[in-house]
């Protein structure tokens, strides 16, 4: 498909009616098949002695590049990224997903990790994968990021702080299903039904702690780690002296990055749903709380990360859409 037939995709979301509220509709798509790709892995050798893993799907010469960053936990293999992926591939683009430290399947080799607020992270990573397309390729050549949950939060900070710098290195950034205020988020995950969530991310996080253990002994309580059964405590045991803050809350206020929309000078796209289960929607910026660059779209339903539509089994496509059209065709 040429990229020159990809319509201006203006179609509202709406959620089917066989798969109703904010938890079905996360954890739902979770579980749909989709189609694997082959993907070309490259590893980058970090000054610090650390890597990261990037996987690469090629796409026709000259055509956009995006460049995706995962949620809490994820990589290539997630299912939004999959979706995301999928209709990328349908117009011939390039795209690559970069993964955080210790993300990718194998543990990174520093006692560092990653966090909602690495915008620095994120700084090195752009600049590099830019670096390298634009000696391979034209200068020409169009770049946009998307980020998803976490990766999302990161990645608006960096567009915040960046501000008019920022064009220098991407056309257009959308950002999905984001912890624009972690303390809500936080204590979103730590209440009733989320908990649910919070001990399937805790189970991995754990797991990755007590590798570090072994390597890095003193690193952390061990026995506080094996108690900890909420997000707060394992970002002050773990996250939060890890990554040089005080305690969860500087963490948490420090890493926010709702209050880096008024700064942002690139276009950028913010979706998250009103019944997303890790973001209360009475915590959402409103148009007023963002800069002019910033459009934000607020579906009633779709959850976290969700947003699937049609009838059973339903189909992954409406987010994708929405972010391609967004990026051709205001992203200029």
């Amino acid at each position: 498909m040429k990229t020159d037939s990809i319509p201006f995709y203006t179609e509202p979301y709406v959620a089917p009616k066989w798969l109703p509220g904010g938890n079905a509709q996360t954890i739902y798509p979770y579980f749909m098949r989709q189609a694997q790709f082959a993907y070309r892995r490259v590893r980058w050798e970090l000054d610090d002695g650390d890597f990261v893993d990037v996987d690469w799907l090629d796409g026709n010469t000259d055509a956009p590049l995006v460049v995706i960053f995962h949620g809490l936990e994820g990589g290539s293999s997630s299912h939004y990224i999959r979706s995301i992926k999928r209709i990328l591939q349908q117009y011939g683009w390039h795209s690559v997903v970069i993964h955080f430290r210790g993300c990718s399947g194998s543990p990174n080799r520093l006692a560092r990790a990653y966090h909602a607020g690495d915008s620095a992270e994120i700084d090195w990573m752009i600049k590099r994968i830019v670096q390298e397309t634009r000696q391979a390729n034209n200068d020409a050549q169009p770049v946009y990021a998307i980020g998803v949950s976490l990766g999302g939060n990161a990645l608006l900070k960096w567009l915040g702080e960046q501000g008019g710098q920022a064009k220098k290195w991407v056309n257009g950034v959308a950002a999905i299903s984001v912890p624009l205020d972690l303390a809500a988020a936080g204590a979103a995950l730590d209440a009733g039904f989320n908990q649910v969530y919070t001990r399937h991310f805790l189970s991995t996080l754990k797991y990755k702690v007590l590798e570090k253990l072994e390597k890095f002994p003193g690193l952390f309580d061990a026995r506080a780690l094996s108690k900890c059964s909420s997000i707060y405590e394992f970002d002050n045991l773990v996250t939060a002296p890890l990554h040089g803050f005080r305690d969860t809350d500087d963490y948490w206020q420090k890493s926010s990055s709702k209050q880096w929309l008024p700064h942002i000078q690139v276009p950028a796209l913010v979706i998250n749903a009103l019944n997303d289960p890790f973001m209360p929607a009475s915590v959402l910026p409103t148009p007023a709380e963002v800069s002019p660059a910033v459009t934000l779209e607020y579906p009633e339903e779709g959850g976290h990360a969700g947003f699937i539509q049609g009838p059973f089994p339903g189909r992954l496509e409406w987010l994708p859409r929405k972010i391609v059209s967004f990026f051709y065709h205001q992203c200029k």
